[in-house]
């Protein structure tokens, strides 16, 4: 057998594998989707979380997988499935209502301190896409200016000139946008590093040990931002401002896969 003809049977062989793993991935979904149908809630989480152990994300399957311990009525999982969903779809109606929905399942009401107004303002419109979205937004604007730059370069009738010219100018303003946001996007995940507590109730400390006295109390559902890490205890962050130790096992983080 040549060179030649190995390389194209493992191409060929890569290529089927690939298929063939996608197909099974599709087929777990249906099932899942099946179960959730027919009321069978926990068979519908068995079945998507076996797509999720062979790292496979969306948002799709985490909105159902959402859903489905909605129905069971696990606060926890519901919470944290809905964000990781939001993560990656942030403008979709039906994760954000379904989310809104599963705020009524906590204990813990936070009231979230003063916000800037236009700070607030410029966070909705990052929230709009992901990272990624406003990164292909970017490089879309890109290539329209350079498209719109060219044709307003070469072009000699002076109202296609103009026009063109006007139109570069405003997606050349937009691409930059488009860019700060990614960058605000980008820096606001890094620097919140959100996460759910999954233990029922728990006991968040002054300091990371035991013996230390006791900050505030937490309930499964509620989002805390993990500030630092200290062998086995977050230093964690609440919305109203609170922060306190909590074990680390005791949460479950957001930006992890």
């Amino acid at each position: 057998m040549t060179k030649i003809s190995k390389l194209l049977l493992v191409v060929v062989t890569f290529l089927l594998s690939c298929t063939t793993y996608a197909q099974q991935t599709e087929l777990l979904f249906e099932a899942g989707n099946e179960h959730y149908a027919q009321g069978r809630f926990q068979e519908a989480v068995d079945a998507y979380k076996r797509i999720l152990d062979q790292k496979v994300e969306s948002a799709a399957l985490y909105f159902n997988l959402a859903n489905a311990h909605y129905k069971l009525n696990n606060v926890a999982p519901t919470v944290y499935y809905y964000e990781k969903a939001l993560q990656l779809a942030p403008s979709d109606p039906d994760i954000r209502n379904n989310a809104a929905f599963a705020e009524n399942m906590k204990i813990d009401a936070i009231e979230p301190l003063p916000k800037n107004t236009l700070q607030e303002w410029i966070n909705s419109v990052v929230r709009l896409f992901t990272i990624d979205g406003w990164a292909k937004i970017a490089i879309v604007c890109m290539i329209l200016f350079v498209l719109s730059f060219l044709i307003y370069y070469f072009s000699y009738n002076t109202t296609k000139k103009r026009l063109f010219f006007i139109s570069s100018i405003a997606v050349l303003i937009l691409g930059i946008i488009s860019v700060s946001f990614a960058y605000t996007a980008f820096a606001k995940a890094g620097k919140d590093n959100p996460a759910i507590v999954f233990t029922p109730e728990v006991e968040v400390k002054s300091e990371p040990n035991l013996s230390s006295t006791l900050a505030f109390t937490l309930h499964e559902g509620t989002k805390v931002f993990v500030l630092e890490e200290v062998n086995e205890w977050n230093r964690i962050k609440l919305i109203d401002g609170k922060t306190g130790w909590i074990p680390k096992n005791d949460i479950k983080l957001l930006n992890n896969f």
